[in-house]
């Protein structure tokens, strides 16, 4: 299981060579204008904007999609109940199965702001290596305390992940089959994974005992400059002009979407 969101960090590309800082600022601004949107009008140019910064950063798509996965699979299980439980105005019907158009528009509001959001994190992730974008983050004012317990959590993220993929072919060895492979679902199968899930908290709850103690014995002090912060790229005309044309773009956004909220349809 790989989790790693710096793996194409190398790439050139505008977004890549684009100063941490400032980068840092500008897509953190889009990500927030975009999260306040309201209104289904904004909807087309936020996926303009959003599809834009995705093919200067040069990406792959398929990088893209696969990070975009697990976190769809669970905002689904929230944003296909919205068409049933939400609003008024009938669009469909069929027995006690009822399509609302409140709904419906809810839906493709919460579906596009996530995927714009989603793929502006990713972009930002994807484009610089994590040290550096801890590093940018600090020099910004990140308290050490929160830079450090994102180092950590990103650091051991790949350990759980191990720990995992081993658990799971210790089942497998000892006969367990998921549905995948035995075509249906038992009820013994919810137990198997609820056991799995505990297991695993129990065991990095543990672990992150054994780390802290660890560093406790080793002289960590949180107050104390832990991290490098030190800016060795210099600031250029076009990373101004790009932190500049964001910032721009996320006040229009702003203002755009509650001109339109106000002003009637």
């Amino acid at each position: 299981m790989r989790m790693t969101f710096d793996q194409y960090a190398h790439l050139t590309s505008p977004i890549h060579r684009w100063e941490p800082r400032l980068k840092l600022v500008g897509i953190a601004a889009l990500i927030f204008a975009f999260a306040a949107v309201s209104d289904l009008r904004m909807l087309m140019p936020m996926l303009g904007v959003t599809g834009l910064l995705f093919g200067l950063s040069r990406l792959p798509g398929a990088f893209l999609l696969n990070r975009l996965r697990y976190p769809g699979y669970f905002l689904l299980g929230i944003v296909l109940v919205l068409p049933f439980l939400s609003g008024q105005t009938v669009i469909w019907q069929w027995g006690w199965l009822t399509v609302r158009q409140e709904g419906v528009l809810a839906m493709a509001l919460v579906a596009c702001r996530f995927l714009c959001i989603m793929t502006l994190t990713i972009v930002l992730l994807g484009t610089t290596p994590f040290l550096t974008t801890i590093k940018a983050m600090r020099s910004l004012g990140l308290p050490a305390t929160l830079t450090d317990m994102t180092l950590l959590t990103y650091r051991y993220l790949y350990d759980i992940a191990e720990m995992l993929a081993t658990m799971q072919q210790a089942m497998r060895l000892r006969g367990f089959r998921s549905r995948s492979q035995s075509k249906r679902f038992r009820r013994k199968d919810l137990q198997q994974f609820a056991t799995l899930t505990g297991t695993l908290l129990i065991r990095s709850y543990e672990q992150s005992e054994r780390v802290y103690k660890a560093m406790r014995l080793r002289g960590y002090n949180a107050q104390k400059p832990n991290l490098d912060t030190t800016q060795t790229g210099r600031v250029m005309i076009w990373d101004r002009f790009g932190l500049a044309a964001s910032l721009s773009t996320a006040i229009g956004f702003v203002v755009l979407n509650l001109f339109l909220t106000l002003t009637p349809a």
